[in-house]
């Protein structure tokens, strides 16, 4: 089962991915450049909850798809899922959503913001 050390280890995983709790103690905030892209009572007893940005029509059919997606508890419903990780879903589909996620907000960021967090390319090798 997905617990809190692996949600924070996968949002963590992306650039300039910042860690708050703007709304109390219970609830982690992950954001990119000050943007949100997940959320979730990372202390909560299982199942956890774990809040997600998607494109409004992936996120009506994931809903539609998969028990353990639903619109996002007090988020907007048309860009809000959220899902309950109670086993059902397997870990590489969560860790999917919760990349789209990131790369949403990240692809709604200024170009000078996004290359910024972009990993330097590998060096060119010479001519010659």
């Amino acid at each position: 089962m997905i617990d809190a050390v692996a949600i924070r280890e996968w949002c963590h995983a992306r650039p300039g991915v910042t860690e708050e709790r703007p709304f109390g103690p219970q609830t982690t905030v992950f954001k990119v450049e000050g943007k949100l892209f997940a959320l979730c009572a990372l202390e909560a007893d299982p199942p956890l909850r774990l809040s997600l940005k998607c494109e409004p029509e992936l996120a009506e059919a994931l809903r539609r798809d998969h028990e353990a997606i639903a619109p996002g508890y007090h988020l907007n419903k048309r860009h809000w899922n959220t899902v309950t990780l109670d086993g059902s879903l397997p870990e590489p589909f969560v860790r999917d959503l919760v990349e789209d996620s990131y790369d949403l907000v990240l692809s709604k960021l200024t170009k000078r913001v996004r290359d910024a967090l972009r990993l330097p390319s590998p060096p060119a090798w010479p001519n010659g």
